[in-house]
């Protein structure tokens, strides 16, 4: 996780406690398998859950986005970058908005997972732009 914006006492504090909440529901939560989201699980989620799943994802590139530092993969070594490129001018809303409406519009496919559907719906056509 980070800190957006300036850091402060307040916003450290803040960013430990919800770490602290994280590695608890981690610890109750070792015993299960970490699901697959599907387009299932979306459709039923609430806006918050959405997000909160967009912005794993986002964090997760960023971490590794700054694990790589100077020195990052090449599209063969890793999707990071195909991913972000692919992404460019989202916005969690508009994935958020994009994907109800994949998924309303394509019930028959409420198995496919929700990380496929980014790839294909967002990532595929975004890269095919910036071309």
């Amino acid at each position: 996780m980070r800190i957006l914006g300036e850091v402060k006492r307040e916003r450290a504090e803040l960013l430990r406690r919800a770490d602290s909440i994280f590695i608890d529901e981690l610890r109750l939560a070792q015993a299960q398998e970490v699901p697959l989201v599907t387009g299932e699980n979306w459709t039923t989620s609430s806006e918050q859950m959405k997000k909160a799943y967009l912005i794993g994802i986002a964090n997760a590139i960023q971490v590794e986005t700054a694990f790589e530092g100077a020195n990052p993969p090449s599209d063969a070594q890793s999707l990071v970058p195909r991913l972000a490129k692919g992404m460019k001018g989202q916005t969690l809303d508009s994935v958020r908005q994009g994907l109800d409406k994949w998924y309303a519009a394509n019930p028959g496919k409420l198995q496919r997972p929700v990380i496929e559907t980014i790839w294909f719906e967002f990532v595929v056509p975004g890269l095919q732009k910036a071309n």
